[in-house]
């Protein structure tokens, strides 16, 4: 088997707190019940993945099969459980939902998947987590439908095999890089989710003010949106904070007044930075000279665990185009200092040494 890696994906808990974290808190998992769509039609966003999905359920559905099993990649928050959810609806089965910590041994597996029935869906979220033991026990599930079980001690003995109803397994991981290269390639569809644009979020927030029974108007769900990182568990979030400011400060309406004076008390800027954002570029800018700094270094200046930085801080300030990695190191982007009304550093090339 190949070797593994650091197994810590979860965030640390100090970032619990942060309203822009995409990881989910107990807040989140009561309001997803109320939010969370029931078919393909209804999910928004992830267009191209959403179309290959109807078209494999619809196919499994018509040769009377389960699923293929599928991995769900990406950060948190864009909707890996949702379509676990939905898949399990759509094939008209039970869904099975664990997390790869949950599972710390073989018979915690074995107990999880002789109860399945044909054609289940097993959701394992944070599939990377799961220990080696019980990876290596999940290979001949997947892909016979067995479970091989030793009963009975020392010469006595003996490997009995189990035999599983078919099922269909999604893997959820928020750190491909993680996964051992036997495991991915047991997958028949890997998705990789995407963050969301501005246009999809709209949409979300409309969708789940109405769900809320909250008004909304456009230009709040518009700017809401706009503030949401790309993540439709951040959009709900500031959602529900709008919804508190609109109640007190305001006529209960969302709008785009109350959605400025709710970012601005939550120190959320239009791009969706908030106050360790920007900390982070500012650290950058102001003491490196925009770097390029090592990862170690801008961990240790901002008192956080490396992981907090690469997971939770970094993906959406890459893929916005603030922040950019090197070999050297990460740097600050001249969209960077533009954002944070700083002068650009203008590097003379370095003389020749004679």
């Amino acid at each position: 088997m190949a070797s593994r890696k650091k197994q810590d994906g979860a965030p640390p808990a100090s970032t619990e707190d942060r309203v822009l974290t995409p990881a989910a808190v107990d807040e989140d998992e009561r309001f997803d019940r109320l939010f969370r769509p029931e078919s393909l039609d209804e999910f928004i966003g992830q267009d191209k993945h959403k179309q290959n999905l109807q078209v494999f359920v619809a196919a499994a559905r018509k040769r009377t099969e389960p699923l293929d099993h599928i991995l769900l990649c990406g950060p948190p928050g864009l909707g890996k459980t949702t379509l676990a959810y939905i898949l399990a609806k759509e094939m008209g089965v039970n869904l099975a939902l664990t997390s790869g910590p949950a599972v710390e041994h073989k018979g915690a597996l074995t107990g999880v998947l002789t109860k399945l029935g044909r054609g289940d869906v097993l959701f394992i979220d944070e599939i990377h987590r799961l220990n080696a033991t019980v990876e290596a026990a999940l290979y001949p599930a997947i892909e016979d439908f067995r479970m091989d079980v030793m009963m009975g001690e020392g010469a006595y003995a003996e490997s009995i095999s189990i035999d599983l109803r078919p099922f269909t397994l999604v893997g959820a991981t928020t750190r491909t890089g993680l996964l051992t290269k036997p495991l991915q390639e047991r997958f028949g569809v890997t998705l990789r989710l995407d963050f969301y644009p501005v246009s999809d979020l709209e949409r979300i927030v409309s969708r789940s003010a109405r769900l809320f029974g909250v008004p909304c108007t456009d230009g709040g769900a518009r700017a809401l949106a706009q503030r949401s990182r790309g993540t439709p568990r951040v959009a709900n979030r500031l959602l529900r904070r709008a919804r508190d400011f609109a109640e007190v400060e305001g006529n209960g309406q969302i709008d785009d007044q109350i959605v400025r004076l709710t970012c601005d008390r939550l120190e959320i800027d239009e791009a969706g930075l908030d106050e360790m954002d920007r900390r982070l570029l500012s650290i950058l800018i102001d003491h490196y000279e925009g770097g390029p700094v090592g990862v170690e270094t801008l961990a240790a200046a901002m008192a956080e665990p490396r992981d907090t930085i690469e997971d939770v801080y970094e993906p959406y300030l890459l893929q916005q185009g603030f922040l950019g990695r090197t070999p050297r190191g990460r740097v600050a982007t001249k969209k960077s200092y533009e954002h944070l009304g700083k002068p650009l550093v203008d590097r003379a090339p370095q003389g020749k040494l004679f």
